[in-house]
């Protein structure tokens, strides 16, 4: 059976799978990335590419597909700039294509998501589908008329810089002030944790440090009925709705998934915005967009790698 490698580039890990034409995982390999400098993130993802390479179920792998964060030049591969890595004009390309015999292909690591899960998860079978990919930030993926949407210059489905709290938001990566990813992001949750902390003196949420209160604590807390974590999440929730009820408007797509390590709150999150999601639709007839959690979770971002290294491209 022919194999692909595909790469899952994020700010935190690289990970390497190892991934069939049905799009199944037969191997993977991870490391973590503590220094985001180019040179030292390109060694942690060439150590696990070269890992997946050794493997035997990897001998008749055919190419080689990364996703990075970032807008990428889809010819040469650089990453021409990413807020996340604070890289600006990496050539990732040319040096993994100097390093690998096999074709190397590079593209935006949402838009790798998005292929993924709209050929092999929630999107399958669908023509007008959309992937948000909700972590530390909050990526995305359009497909219109069964084609994933690429751009001018491969830059189509940065859903997580339209602004949706342009006046009153949170400083987004990118610059601007209420972008969707600052609000509706992990990282958002925490922000909206610490914005009503002084309702909260006797929080527990309080009693970590801040840099170590993550978003899953928050929405675990929320769940138990903690009136700060509560309060917060309605806040997330209130973000999160009015950016996918904007994308509703934007594209009309059959199946809006959620995917990233948030959507983990799987039927908490989505009951906590679909009513809302159907207050704020208008012109598109409600309730005609179905809100789903992604399938293939965390592993999208590789199997859609992959899966672009075995058609040549993002698209075929």
């Amino acid at each position: 059976m022919r194999t692909a490698i595909g790469v899952d580039l994020g700010g935190s890990h690289v990970t390497a799978g190892i991934i069939g034409e049905d799009g199944a995982i037969l191997g993977q390999f991870e490391q973590d990335i503590e220094d985001r400098s180019f040179d030292a993130v390109v060694a942690s993802l060439q150590t696990v590419v070269d890992n997946a390479l050794k493997d035997a179920k990897a001998k008749d792998a055919i190419g080689i597909g990364v996703g990075s964060p970032g807008n990428i030049d889809p010819r040469s591969g650089a990453v021409l700039y990413s807020p996340n890595l604070l890289w600006t004009n990496a050539p990732l390309g040319e040096r993994l294509r100097k390093r690998y015999p096999q074709p190397v292909f590079i593209a935006n690591d949402a838009r790798c998501a998005t292929l993924g899960e709209h050929t092999f998860g929630s999107g399958k079978g669908t023509q007008d589908f959309v992937l948000l990919t909700i972590g530390t930030g909050l990526g995305g993926g359009i497909v219109s008329g069964g084609r994933l949407l690429i751009g001018n210059r491969a830059g189509a489905g940065e859903i997580g810089h339209h602004q949706i709290r342009p006046t009153d938001g949170f400083i987004c990566g990118c610059g601007k002030t209420g972008c969707f990813e600052a609000q509706a992001s992990g990282t958002g949750l925490i922000r909206h944790a610490f914005a009503v902390a002084s309702s909260f003196p006797r929080s527990q949420l309080l009693e970590r440090e801040r840099d170590k209160l993550g978003s899953k604590a928050i929405r675990r807390a929320a769940q138990a009925g903690d009136a700060h974590a509560s309060a917060a999440w309605r806040n997330f929730a209130a973000d999160l709705a009015l950016g996918l009820a904007n994308i509703i408007a934007f594209v009309n797509p059959e199946v809006i998934a959620l995917g990233g390590g948030v959507s983990s709150a799987g039927d908490f999150m989505l009951d906590s915005v679909r009513a809302r999601v159907d207050e704020l639709t208008t012109m598109v007839p409600r309730g005609t967009t179905r809100l789903e959690i992604a399938k293939l979770g965390n592993d999208a971002g590789q199997v859609g790698a992959a899966k672009m290294a075995f058609q040549g491209g993002l698209t075929p």
